[in-house]
Order: structure tokens, then C-alpha cells, then sequence
């Protein structure tokens, strides 16, 4: 294996994902050199190795992040497929650049996230879902000014107090209180990084940073990206305001993991791994897709990789012999998926697919049996109306 190609898709014997610890990636671009190595090994490098045993922990990975990694398969689509997925991820982690996936609803744009952060082991991925009302600065990070407010007008009165108590000759006073109260609390007390402001914390490692359906933003969010992705760097205004202190400790998107901010001013070492999903509902400007690399997912059309995407989710669940049973059942309806898939008329997402399967194995129909008589086979046939309803318009909504 060459020293680039670090995210393999591959499968141990018993059908999970490999795993292989990223520990270190290959030498940065020039023109993607955002923070001196000797800055990084100076000031940030035992923060981030601290930072990096905690995120690899177990305990840090929820269990539905650990199921997308685990049960994702990458799909070919004709010879070259899987080959142009595995490129374009690693291209992405070596040239430092975003990575912009489109592809139709269900072809595992935001499970390929997963899978990445899953077989490097690169911690939870940093997931900001797009609206149309997002905005890169509460991405960044959100400064609650009301808080700070409350909490000054509290310690103000509480001073007071205590200076009150001071001033009477027969009551003792806690001098400490009193010069902790006239100090105020810290400034970082009231920020907190979001998904994108932690991921470019200084990092010997790169984050995964998810932005879902970039394609829903506002007009101006793909410019308003463009000069974090180029210069890979932000400022905390109400940081860069207060000198009273260098270096002022903030709450990140990782619960119960700080971050050390100084001179209010964040610039990451290893960019994060930046992957961005789009449905193909909008154009991108010319400057937004020249920062990026870019993809395709294929369409799982062809009912071998469908079956393959189908066991990943469910034989984990059960048994060899059992999920053999329910394989048995339901791979007739893998078939007729596949089908309706090739079909131009037809528009589905494997998850439909997944209800499906899930609704038969626990209501124990079978496709192939038809002396289970006609009552199942009108069951299964009410299930398949209500769970495979085409996505677009043009049929109908069946």
C-alpha cells in the first residue's frame, strides 16, 4: 500500500470493516500549510496527543455512529466504481482539500462519513446539518453575551455582600471570595465551538467534519466557506477583545472536551477531512467547487451489492443460520428492488429497502411461501405500498 491511500473500505473475514488507526499522514501541500510544525510542536502537539487519546476512546463513539461505520458498503458502479470513491477520499486526506459528494437520496453520501471516521479510528464525526436558516458563524461558535450578563449582575450584588460583611467589625469575610468575585469569571466560560470550530482546532490528526445537504444553505454560505477552507483559520471577536488573558480554555463540540484558545484566534495544523453531501438541488459557484474535490455515488441498482448492503444491517443482528432464513425470504424483494432501481421511472432509496426487510422479518412473512395464504400475502403487499413510495412526483407518489 502506498503512503497516500489511507481509507481502504475493506472487509475483515468476519464481513466488518476493517480497522487501522490513522497515525500520521503524508507531508502537507506547500500551498496547504496553514500552522508551522515547529509552532505545533512547540505549543499544541502534547494538547492534541491528549486530545486524540480521549477521542479514540471507546466510550466516545455512540452506537448509531458505530452502526453507519460498521454497515457500510462501498458500491461499484461498473469496473471503476469503488476505485473512484477509494481515490477521491484519499486524494482528499492528502491534499488537505473538502471533499463534495452528490448523489441521490440513500446512495450512502453521510454514511460514507462514518465509515471513514470508523476505519481510522478518527474520532465521532463533527455533523453539521444544513437548513436553510444555517450560518457559518453559529457553526463556528455560539457566545452567550445573556448568560454572562445574568451571571456578572449576580457576582456584582454578591460582591457587595461581601463587602458589606467586610466593613462590620464583629463578622468575619472571605478575602479570597472577594478577590475571586472582583476578578468576574472567564470570558470562555460562555463560548462554545460548534461542529465546524472544532474541527479545525490545531490537531496532529484530521477530524471528520459532515456538512449534510450543503445544497439546502442560504446563496451565501458556499462564499462564506470559501476563505476558511483557503486560509484555515477564524477568530473569536470577544477573544480578540479581552487582554487580560493569553489563553482562555472554551467548551467544543465534544462533550467534556476543552480546548485551549490563545490570542482568540484558531488555526488549524492537519486540515480536517471536510466531506460535503449534496442531492444535486443547486448549483455551486465556480470558486466554491475549484476549493473542492468532487464525486459521484453510485445508485446500488445492481441486487448483489443490494444484498450485500442488506446483510451489513441485519446479519449482525442474528445468527448465520437465521439471517440465511431471512435471507432466504426477502431476496426476492432485493431482486424487484434492483428492478425498480434500473427502471428511469422509478426513484427509491435503500433505506426503503432496509423497512422493508426489517417489517418482514418481524412480522415473519415470506415471499416464496404461498401457503401462508392470502391474508400475508395482502400484508406484505399493504407494506411494500406504504414503505416503497416513489420519491419523486412523477408516478404518482407510488
Amino acid at each position: 500500500m502506498s503512503d497516500w491511500k489511507f481509507f481502504t473500505g475493506g472487509l475483515n473475514r468476519d464481513g466488518r470493516p476493517q480497522q487501522h488507526p490513522l497515525q500520521s499522514i503524508t507531508e502537507r501541500p506547500a500551498w496547504r500549510q496553514f500552522m508551522s510544525t515547529a509552532d505545533f510542536d512547540q505549543d499544541w502537539r502534547e494538547a492534541s496527543e491528549q486530545r486524540w487519546t480521549e477521542l479514540r476512546s471507546e466510550r466516545r463513539l455512540d452506537t448509531r455512529s458505530r452502526e453507519r461505520g460498521q454497515s457500510f458498503r462501498i458500491r461499484q458502479a461498473g469496473s471503476t466504481g469503488q476505485s473512484e470513491i477509494l481515490t477521491a477520499v484519499n486524494s482528499a486526506l492528502a491534499l488537505r482539500r473538502p471533499l463534495l459528494i452528490t448523489g441521490n437520496p440513500g446512495s450512502g453520501k453521510t454514511s460514507l462519513a462514518y465509515a471513514i471516521a470508523y476505519e481510522l479510528q478518527l474520532g465521532p464525526v463533527l455533523l453539521w446539518p444544513i437548513t436553510t436558516r444555517s450560518t457559518l458563524s453559529d457553526a463556528l461558535y455560539r457566545y452567550d453575551a445573556i448568560a454572562r450578563l445574568q451571571d456578572t449582575q449576580f457576582d456584582k450584588s454578591e460582591l457587595e455582600l461581601q463587602i458589606l460583611l467586610a466593613k462590620a467589625e464583629d463578622e468575619d469575610y472571605d478575602r479570597a471570595k472577594i478577590d475571586q468575585l472582583k476578578q468576574g469569571r472567564s470570558l470562555g466560560d460562555y463560548i462554545q465551538l460548534g461542529p465546524v470550530g472544532t474541527a479545525f482546532l490545531p490537531s496532529h490528526l484530521p477530524r471528520v467534519l459532515l456538512i449534510d445537504e450543503v445544497d439546502k444553505s442560504d446563496l451565501n454560505l458556499p462564499n462564506d466557506l470559501l476563505n476558511l477552507f483557503e486560509e484555515g483559520t477564524y477568530e473569536i471577536p470577544e477573544l480578540v477583545r479581552q487582554k487580560s488573558a493569553a489563553t482562555v480554555s472554551v467548551r467544543t463540540a465534544d462533550d467534556q472536551l476543552p480546548a485551549n484558545i490563545a490570542q482568540g484566534k484558531v488555526t488549524c495544523y492537519e486540515f480536517p477531512l471536510v466531506i460535503m453531501t449534496s442531492n444535486g438541488e443547486r448549483d455551486f459557484p465556480p470558486a466554491f467547487l475549484r476549493r473542492c474535490l468532487r464525486i459521484t455515488m453510485p445508485d446500488p441498482a445492481d441486487s448483489t451489492v443490494l444484498e450485500n448492503i442488506v446483510g451489513a444491517h441485519f446479519q449482525r443482528e442474528a445468527s448465520d443460520t437465521s439471517w440465511e432464513e431471512v435471507k432466504q425470504k426477502v431476496d426476492p424483494l432485493i431482486v424487484e428492488f434492483a428492478q425498480k432501481l434500473q427502471s428511469k421511472k422509478s426513484s427509491l432509496a435503500t433505506d426503503q429497502l432496509l423497512n422493508l426487510v426489517y417489517m418482514v422479518r418481524q412480522s415473519q412473512l415470506s415471499v416464496s411461501e404461498s401457503h401462508d395464504g392470502q391474508a400475508k400475502a395482502d400484508e406484505l403487499k399493504a407494506l411494500e405500498d406504504i414503505l416503497l413510495r416513489r420519491l419523486t412526483s412523477d408516478a404518482g407518489g407510488k
